[in-house]
């Protein structure tokens, strides 16, 4: 059975973000990073943080619709 509350992205997309990470550590930190070590860093991030701007997301997106449900009955009669 598949975990519903695990983050997942595309191969592609997972790629790109291993290279993003590789090129940060070499601009911002002056260290050569291999597939490895920038997958290690990628999935600790999607373990441990994803999750956290992943619920602020909904949240936001529940205030904004929240707000807007406001705005459409303040048109009632």
């Amino acid at each position: 059975m598949k975990n519903s509350n695990k983050i997942t992205v595309s191969r592609e997309k997972r790629d790109d973000m291993v290279s993003a990470i590789r090129k940060y550590f070499l601009q911002e930190r002056n260290e050569e990073l291999g597939d490895l070590a920038a997958g290690l860093v990628l999935a600790f991030v999607m373990e441990e943080l994803a999750p956290e701007f992943y619920n602020q997301g909904v949240q936001d997106s529940y205030l904004y619709l929240q707000e807007m449900l406001e705005d459409v009955l303040s048109i009632q009669k």
